[in-house]
């Protein structure tokens, strides 16, 4: 392209570091071209531009045979060494012995070489290798279990057929998938265990074979999930995951989604009761007291609105609503494994995005004096269960009996049991300023 006010013809370009661009392909208020990043684009003369090779040619190049070298050995060759000229006997054999080629690509097919054959880790982070290059060396790895591909800027995926089906963790972190329905061709790998796509630009999650209720027939062997810094901003994204059979570990921090709770607790309450068997959400281990106060808090404050879309404690009057199970397809599991929630539940309760008034509070352990005193904000309508929870991962007590109880800040040295897992704080009159005392 020609710039204006510069003749002749510049390269427009976006380097992988964008510390050595100066723009996004606009200059002087004209787009030229677009880039990724908002400054890793610049313009080069076509004669300081180096366009590299892509990973085969690399590879060969590298470690396969000259096309072009005489495949006759102990041919006499030349080379010129200051002023000097020296005779080279057997160049092309001494070249062959010495370039160290542990990668030779084989001449027939590589589904039928042995090199990689016991191959099990293999990591080709920041190599620009594109996923069908990965399919086309697949073959070679016929026992591969873990594959890092992380920023190789991969923006397409295909279904891997008859390969890659030993492999139990692939890595995609950094990459440019974008579309959430590309995951769609990877999810018939039959022994992946652990899928990470931290980072991908991806706003979505589904699986449309499976209805609400139902499991997917995909990542059938799928136990951890890594969507962190993506952009996932529906909690449909997060219904959709209670499909996936096997999941028990999740990540999924710095999505939008996590803005639309002002309170991280509630936030994860509410992931917690929508995926029935996770275990580990964002590295924290979720225990049962945590889940069965979760599972309850969701099905008394979603209650009303259940009601409201057709549900009934009369088995043969409970109709929900379809917009409502889509919303909630976890509600009627709920309701059977716990019961229906009773009218008495329901009156006067605050709804979700009330539960804010927080009490600062300071969590001590009485019996333990190496473990310091920790101030937490929490909302007067949390649970002691809930409290109980959160509790066991912020001081990283095993899976004891926790007992709690509570000492005001007015009355020193008299302590009030805590003894209603389904009560909230508000229940027993804490107050600001006051103690939380652990024992277990």
């Amino acid at each position: 392209n020609c710039l204006q006010y510069f003749s002749g013809i510049w390269l427009g370009v976006e380097w992988d570091d964008p510390q050595r661009g100066k723009h996004d392909g606009t200059y002087e208020g004209t787009q030229y071209f677009k880039c990724r990043h908002p400054r890793g684009g610049s313009f080069i003369r076509p004669n300081k531009a180096n366009f590299g090779v892509d990973f085969l040619t690399a590879v060969k190049g590298r470690y396969g045979l000259n096309e072009k070298q005489d495949a006759q050995n102990g041919i006499e060759n030349t080379c010129v060494f200051g002023k000097k000229t020296v005779e080279f006997v057997g160049r092309d054999s001494i070249e062959k012995k010495q370039s160290g080629n542990k990668m030779k690509f084989p001449s027939t097919s590589i589904s039928k070489s042995s090199a990689f054959s016991k191959l099990t880790t293999l990591a080709l982070n920041q190599t620009e290798i594109t996923w069908t290059e990965v399919l086309l060396c697949a073959p070679g790895w016929p026992v591969l279990e873990e594959l890092y591909l992380t920023s190789n800027n991969i923006t397409v995926l295909e279904r891997p057929d008859n390969v890659l089906q030993t492999l139990k963790l692939l890595d995609l972190s950094n990459n440019q998938l974008l579309d959430g329905s590309q995951l769609h061709l990877i999810g018939h790998l039959p022994r992946l265990e652990q899928l990470i796509l931290t980072n991908n630009g991806i706003p979505s999650v589904h699986f449309p074979d499976a209805d609400f209720g139902c499991k997917t027939k995909m990542f059938p062997s799928l136990k951890r999930l890594a969507i962190n810094d993506n952009k996932i901003s529906q909690w449909s994204s997060i219904n959709e995951l209670e499909k996936l059979p096997s999941l028990q570990v999740l990540e999924c921090r710095n999505n939008p989604l996590m803005d639309t709770e002002k309170n991280p607790e509630t936030l994860r309450q509410l992931i917690i009761a929508k995926i029935s068997q996770l275990e580990v959400l964002n590295k924290s281990e979720i225990f049962p007291d945590e889940r069965r106060g979760a599972e309850l808090d969701y099905r008394k404050i979603f209650g009303k609105d259940w009601l409201a879309a057709g549900g009934h404690w009369d088995p043969v009057r409970n109709k929900p609503s379809e917009e409502f199970l889509a919303a909630h397809p976890r509600y009627p599991s709920l309701c059977l494994k716990y019961g229906a929630p009773e009218e008495g539940e329901l009156k006067g309760q605050q709804p979700l995005t009330l539960k804010n008034q927080l009490l600062t509070l300071t969590i001590k352990c009485p019996d333990n004096p190496e473990q310091k005193p920790v101030e937490k904000k929490l909302p007067e309508s949390m649970t002691i269960q809930r409290v109980k929870g959160l509790l066991y991962r912020l001081l990283r007590i095993p899976g004891s009996e926790l007992k709690l109880s509570y000492e005001s800040s007015k009355l020193k040295g008299k302590e009030v049991e805590l003894d209603n897992d389904l009560k909230p704080l508000q229940f027993y009159s804490i107050e600001n300023g006051d103690s939380v005392l652990v024992r277990w």
